[in-house]
C-alpha cells in the first residue's frame, strides 16, 4: 500500500507513535473497506463479529502490509475475519489447551511444574484470527485488575518449583512502560523465578512500540527473553527488523514462534524464507506450532503430516539454526510434544549391533552401537548430592506433566 501514512491522514510523527497506532486501529467494516476492497466472505465475517461482540482490530501499520488485490494475502487472512471463522468444525474447543481448569489465580495459568503463564492483559494491538486464547482476547471477558495480578504474584511466591514465568495475554506490550515495568518488577521480587519470557507480536504488528527506552527496561529484568510471532516473510519489513535489532543490540534475546497456517505459510519455500530472514536479524526460530483446536480456526489448520513434510524439506537445505521445533500442544492440557520426520530405517544390522538411518537424500547409513551401554555418570551424585524435594522434575502438587511452555 503506497504511502499508508498519507492515505490515513497521518503525519510521520503520528505514524511512528505506537499509541496513535492503537488509537487509530481499524475496527469496523467501513474503516477496513476504505483501505481494502472487502470480499463477500470478509464482509460476512465482519458482520458476524459485530453481531457476536468479537473483537477486530488492525493497526494502520499492519493494515498497510495488506495486498488489496488478493484475498489470499497472508496478512489479510491473519487480520480480517471471514465467514469461515464462524463455521463450527469437528474437534473445535473453546479452551483448547485446558488452561481454565489450571488457573489457580485469574491472571495465572500453571500447567507445568516449573513454569507458569502470567496473563498481563486481554488486549492486543491486532487480534489475530488464529488466536488460541480468543475466548479471552476476542470478547473482553478476560480483563484483568491490579488485584488479579497481585494474587498471581502471591501464588508464584508460594511455589518454589516455579523458575520460569511467561508473561503473555493478550499482548503485554500494549501496556505502557510504567505498567509493564511494575509488572516485571513484581515478578522479579520472587527469588526462585530465574527466567522471564515476554510473549508479544509487537515487532510484527506494532514495531514502533520497540524503542531504546523499552529495550533498556526489558534488559533491566534479565535474564529475560522476548518471544515474538512472525508467520510470513511479508511481515519482515525494515521497521520490523529495526524493532528486533533494537532489542538484540540492548542485550535482550529474541526468539520467534510461528503458527503453521493453511494457505498462509504452509509451504517449505515460504517458511525457509521466513526463518532465514529472522536469523539474519539475530532472531532464533524457536517453535513452528501445529494449529491449536481453538474455535473458529478450523479453516486455517493443517494436517499434521503437512508440518512434518515441511520440516523434512527444510532439513539439509538450510542451516540447522533456521529450523524450529515442530510442536503440537495436545488438546485439553496434555502439554507440548515435538514432531519430526523419522530417519530410522527398518533394516537388520549387517554386522554387529547398530541401526540403519537415511539422510535427507534418502541414502542409507549404518550407525554401529558402542561396545559399552552403561550411561551412568558416576560423578553426578558427588556434584549434586542427595536428590531432594527441590531437584528438577519434582512436582510438589503431584503433577506429572512435562514439556515446554
Amino acid at each position: 500500500m503506497a504511502n499508508p501514512a498519507a492515505r490515513l491522514g497521518a503525519t510521520e510523527a503520528e505514524w511512528s507513535d505506537w499509541r496513535w497506532q492503537l488509537r487509530r486501529a481499524l475496527t469496523t467494516p467501513e474503516a477496513l473497506a476504505a483501505l481494502v476492497p472487502l470480499t463477500d466472505a470478509e464482509r460476512r465475517g465482519l458482520a458476524h463479529a459485530a453481531e457476536r461482540g468479537v473483537r477486530v482490530a488492525v493497526t494502520p501499520y499492519y493494515a498497510s502490509l495488506v495486498d488489496p488485490a488478493h484475498p489470499s494475502c497472508p496478512v489479510r487472512i491473519q487480520a480480517i475475519p471471514t465467514a469461515a471463522e464462524f463455521d463450527p468444525v469437528e474437534g473445535d474447543l473453546r479452551d483448547p489447551l485446558g488452561e481454565d481448569v489450571r488457573r489457580p489465580a485469574r491472571a495465572l495459568v500453571h500447567r507445568y511444574p516449573d513454569r507458569a503463564l502470567l496473563l498481563a492483559t486481554d488486549r492486543c494491538a491486532v487480534y489475530c484470527r488464529h488466536c488460541t486464547r480468543r475466548r479471552l482476547t476476542f470478547t473482553g471477558d478476560g480483563a484483568l485488575s491490579r488485584e488479579d495480578l497481585d494474587r498471581a504474584v502471591e501464588y508464584l511466591r508460594a511455589r518454589p518449583s516455579i523458575r520460569d514465568v511467561i508473561v503473555s495475554g493478550g499482548d503485554p506490550l500494549v501496556l505502557d512502560d510504567d505498567r509493564l515495568d511494575a509488572l516485571l518488577s513484581a515478578v522479579r521480587t520472587v527469588p526462585h523465578v530465574k527466567v522471564v519470557r515476554v510473549a508479544t507480536r509487537a515487532p510484527a504488528v506494532l514495531p514502533m512500540r520497540i524503542d531504546r527506552r523499552l529495550a533498556a527496561l526489558l534488559r533491566r529484568h534479565a535474564p529475560l527473553f522476548v518471544v515474538t510471532h512472525f508467520n510470513h516473510p511479508k511481515e519482515c519489513t525494515a521497521e520490523a527488523r529495526a524493532a528486533c535489532e533494537t532489542l538484540v543490540d540492548a542485550g535482550v534475546p529474541v526468539e520467534n514462534q510461528s503458527v503453521l497456517l493453511r494457505g498462509v505459510n504452509s509451504s517449505p519455500r515460504i517458511l525457509r524464507d521466513l526463518f532465514e530472514t529472522l536469523l539474519e536479524w539475530r532472531v532464533r526460530p524457536y517453535y513452528l506450532h501445529q494449529g491449536d483446536l481453538a474455535e473458529g480456526t478450523g479453516h486455517l489448520r493443517t494436517p499434521v503430516e503437512a508440518g512434518i513434510e515441511i520440516l523434512e524439506e527444510l532439513r539439509g537445505t538450510t542451516s540447522g539454526l533456521a529450523i524450529p521445533h515442530l510442536a503440537l500442544d495436545l488438546p485439553g492440557g496434555g502439554g507440548k510434544v515435538t514432531l519430526q520426520p523419522d530417519y530410522r530405517l527398518a533394516r537388520p544390522a549387517a554386522a554387529g549391533r547398530g541401526a540403519w538411518f537415511r539422510n535427507g537424500r534418502g541414502e542409507p547409513y549404518f550407525y554401529p552401537e558402542p561396545p559399552a551401554r552403561d550411561c551412568t555418570c558416576p560423578y553426578e551424585a558427588v556434584y549434586y548430592g542427595p536428590r531432594d524435594a527441590g531437584a528438577p522434575g519434582h512436582d510438589p502438587a503431584g503433577g506429572t506433566e512435562e514439556g515446554n511452555a
